[in-house]
C-alpha cells in the first residue's frame, strides 16, 4: 500500500495545481489559433507547446537541468535568439520601396507613437489597485506597440524578464490579429475617396543604392544611438548579405535554415516563461489590455500621418499605407493593400506599403534603443 501511495505521488495527476491546468489550456488555445486559424503559426505553435511542457508537474522542463531552462538561458537571457531572428529578417527584407520613397520613414516613425503612448499608459495603470509596474516594466510592455516580436523579446529580456511570457504572447497575438484589428481603424480614419487614391509607380532602385543603404543605417545608429546597434546591426548584416550578391549561400541560410531553427527554440523559450506562478497575475491582464491599446494607437498614428502628408505633398499618398508603419512585416502591408483593393479594384498598394512597413522595423529597433538608453 505504501508503494502504491508513493507511486501515486510521483505522477503528474497527484501534483496538478489548478493554475497549471489553466496554463495548459492557454497553451492549447495558442495551438488552436496557430493550427486552425493560422494566426502566426511559426511562433504561436512552439510557444503554445512550450507553455504545455513547462506546466507539467514534476517534469522539470524549466528548472535547472531541464531542456527549456537551457534553451531560455542560452538564447533569451543572453539576447542571442532575437538578434539572430533580426539577421534573418534583414536577409528577407527588400528596402527598395523605402529607398525609392524615403518619405515613408516618417510613417514608420509615426506608427511608433503607440510605444510611447503605452509607456505612459503602463505608468498610469499603477493607480489601479493590484497593479504595479516599475519604469523598466512599463518600458518593456510599451514596445508591444511596435508590433515587432523579436524586438519585444529582446527588450523584455533586458528590462523585465519576469514579464517576458506575457509580453511575447501579447506581441505575437496582436501581430497575428493584424487583419482583424487594423481594417476598422483604417476605415474609420479615412474617407472612401482617400482609400481610392492611386499612387505613382516607384522608381527603379539600383543595386549600389541597396548595398549602401544598410551601411548608412548602421553608421547613423552607431553615431547617434549605439544602444540600438545590436538589433539594427544584425538586421543590416542580413540585408547586406542579401543585396551584395556575393554570399548567396549565407543569405539563403539566414533566410531559411537559420531563422527556422532559431524560431523553434525562441518559441519554446518564450513558452517556458508561461508557467502558472509567473503568468496568472493581474499584471498579465494589464499587459494584454495595454498591448491592444498600443497596437490601435500605432495604427491610427500611421494613418493620420499619411493623411497629413497627402495634404501637404504634391504627389498623392494613400493614407492606408500609414497603417503599415507598424512592424508586422509583411502582414500589415498586405492588409493595407487588401483594404485599398476593396475601395478600388485597380489600386495595388503592396509595394508602396512595404516602404513604411520596413521603416517600422527600423523604427521599433530605434525605439527599443532609446528605452534601453533611458531606463536600462
Amino acid at each position: 500500500m505504501e508503494k502504491l501511495t508513493t507511486l501515486w505521488h510521483s505522477t503528474a495527476l497527484a501534483n496538478f495545481a489548478p493554475g497549471q491546468a489553466i496554463m495548459m489550456l492557454v497553451g492549447c488555445a495558442l495551438l488552436f489559433l496557430a493550427i486552425k486559424k493560422k494566426f502566426e503559426p511559426l511562433l504561436l505553435l512552439p510557444i503554445g507547446f512550450g507553455a504545455i511542457l513547462t506546466n507539467i508537474p514534476l517534469a522539470g522542463f524549466s528548472e535547472p537541468g531541464g531542456l527549456l531552462y537551457y534553451i531560455y538561458t542560452v538564447g533569451i537571457e543572453t539576447g542571442v535568439f532575437p538578434l539572430l531572428i533580426f539577421m534573418g529578417v534583414g536577409a528577407l527584407t527588400d528596402f527598395g520601396a523605402l529607398i525609392a520613397n524615403p518619405r515613408m520613414l516618417l510613417l514608420g516613425a509615426a506608427a511608433q507613437f503607440g510605444i510611447f503612448a503605452t509607456l505612459i499608459g503602463a505608468i498610469l495603470l499603477n493607480m489601479v489597485p493590484g497593479l504595479e509596474y516599475t519604469l523598466k516594466d512599463a518600458s518593456a510592455i510599451a514596445i508591444i506597440g511596435g508590433a515587432d516580436g523579436p524586438t519585444a523579446i529582446f527588450l523584455a529580456s533586458r528590462l523585465a524578464p519576469e514579464l517576458l511570457g506575457a509580453i511575447a504572447v501579447a506581441a505575437y497575438s496582436y501581430m497575428a490579429l493584424v487583419p482583424i484589428i487594423q481594417p476598422p481603424i483604417m476605415k474609420a480614419l479615412t474617407t472612401e475617396d482617400e482609400r481610392k487614391i492611386e499612387m505613382a509607380q516607384l522608381r527603379h532602385v539600383s543595386q549600389r543604392e541597396k548595398i549602401l543603404f544598410p551601411l548608412a543605417v548602421l553608421l547613423l545608429t552607431i553615431l547617434f544611438l549605439p544602444t540600438a546597434t545590436p538589433l539594427v546591426g544584425m538586421f543590416c548584416l542580413g540585408n547586406l548579405m542579401r543585396e551584395a550578391g556575393v554570399v548567396e549561400r549565407l543569405s539563403k541560410t539566414a533566410q531559411n535554415e537559420l531563422i527556422n531553427v532559431v524560431t523553434i527554440f525562441l518559441g519554446l523559450a518564450v513558452g517556458s516563461k508561461m508557467s502558472a506562478d509567473k503568468f496568472l497575475k493581474a499584471e498579465t491582464l494589464g499587459i494584454l489590455a495595454l498591448g491592444a491599446v498600443a497596437f490601435a494607437i500605432g495604427t491610427a498614428a500611421g494613418v493620420l500621418m499619411a493623411k497629413l502628408m497627402n495634404r501637404m505633398s504634391s504627389k498623392k499618398i494613400n493614407p492606408l499605407i500609414g497603417a503599415a508603419g507598424v512592424s508586422a512585416v509583411p502582414m500589415a502591408a498586405r492588409v493595407a493593400n487588401k483594404v485599398g483593393l476593396e475601395s478600388n479594384p485597380h489600386n495595388f498598394l503592396l509595394m508602396h506599403a512595404m516602404g513604411p512597413n520596413v521603416a517600422g522595423v527600423l523604427g521599433s529597433a530605434v525605439a527599443a534603443g532609446i528605452l534601453l538608453a533611458l531606463v536600462g
